[in-house]
């Protein structure tokens, strides 16, 4: 059995000082809920990267406690740390859905597909109590804007009648992401998500309902995942998922620092096997911060992945994920109506 990861933090690159604890004095740290006042919900996104243009992150930091997770060095800016307080002190936009709706009523809004959420799982525990990303789609199906959902929690299953509403009424589609085929590998790296097994099951119940999945076998660390590429696609295809798609692990900043004391805690053995592979992958460093660099490996081994996943796609037939239904944005007569008041 895994012991519970020591609680941690990477040196903040933008405080001059920091506090070093002697071993096993380390304190524990509770998960800490911290309110979030902004003006706006709506991120626009100019990244040539990525096939969307806005996006809603209603929590920063997150409990599912993903070594590898790029976001980690966004919570330096608030102050905190990319280790334990990224995991354990969780910032919130209590007024996210109301905030989405004044952002819809604004005359320059034509109904863009918005993503939830580029950051941050939309779904992680914390959600369940708090409702943000549930209320957030029901003001997109209120508005009928569509929406395209990115999560590796089974607790999107809770809102799958406003998904059912949203693709009556929109266009409505998700990414579910799975990283490990083995239990126990995927515990000591993202040690407060689902089972990859709970996730393929997650893909099972929303195809059933006809919601359109794709399968994220993301981030695929060379040296410990790639191993897994195969039997995750064949499972999730099995399960209803139409489209598939792998991106390589990059390890920005103090992610690198988070991931490498997690993989030489939980897989000694391996570790340097990883993080070689890894920097094969990226240029002889852990991060690419490139554009059209960053989301695509380098070097044979790199390539050699990509073939394994092209060829598995084909066998397994897989297809391109359906295109966002356009036009459909319409505010509603009485919300408008009340905005006269």
């Amino acid at each position: 059995m895994l012991r519970p990861l020591p609680l941690q933090n990477p040196k903040n690159r933008f405080e001059r000082a920091a506090v070093e604890y002697d071993p096993g004095e380390l304190p524990e740290q509770a998960l800490e809920l911290i309110e979030d006042h902004t003006a706006s919900i709506l991120s626009k996104n100019d990244s040539p990267d990525l096939s969307f243009s806005y996006s809603i992150n209603a929590y920063r930091g997150c409990a599912h406690g993903c070594a590898y997770c790029y976001a980690r060095p966004s919570h330096e800016y608030l102050g905190f740390g990319a280790g334990a307080d990224f995991e354990r002190r969780i910032i919130f936009k209590p007024r996210a859905p109301e905030l989405l709706a004044e952002a819809f009523e604004r005359k320059s809004w034509r109904g863009e597909l918005i993503v939830i959420s580029g950051n941050t799982d939309a779904y992680q525990p914390v959600e369940a109590r708090l409702q943000l990303t549930r209320r957030c789609l029901e003001v997109c199906a209120e508005y009928r804007n569509p929406v395209h959902l990115i999560t590796k929690a089974s607790l999107i299953e809770r809102d799958l009648d406003v998904l059912l509403l949203l693709k009556e009424r929109a266009s409505v589609g998700v990414s579910v992401s799975v990283t490990f085929w083995d239990d126990q590998t995927a515990r000591a790296i993202e040690p407060y998500a689902p089972p990859p097994k709970r996730r393929i099951e997650t893909i099972r119940r929303l195809a059933a309902q006809g919601i359109p999945v794709t399968v994220n076998v993301a981030p695929l660390i060379p040296g410990l995942s790639d191993r897994d590429l195969v039997p995750i696609l064949e499972a999730a295809r099995e399960a209803g998922a139409i489209s598939a798609m792998a991106m390589p692990v990059r390890l920005p900043g103090s992610v690198a620092e988070v991931f490498e004391a997690r993989i030489r805690q939980h897989l000694p053995l391996s570790a340097e096997k990883i993080l070689t592979r890894t920097r094969e992958m990226r240029g002889g460093k852990l991060n690419d911060p490139r554009f059209f660099s960053r989301q695509h490996g380098q070097g044979e081994y790199a390539r050699t992945l990509e073939r394994m996943f092209d060829a598995t796609v084909r066998r397994l037939g897989f297809g391109e994920f359906p295109a966002t239904r356009g036009g459909t944005f319409q505010r509603p007569r009485e919300r408008r109506q009340l905005s006269l008041f």
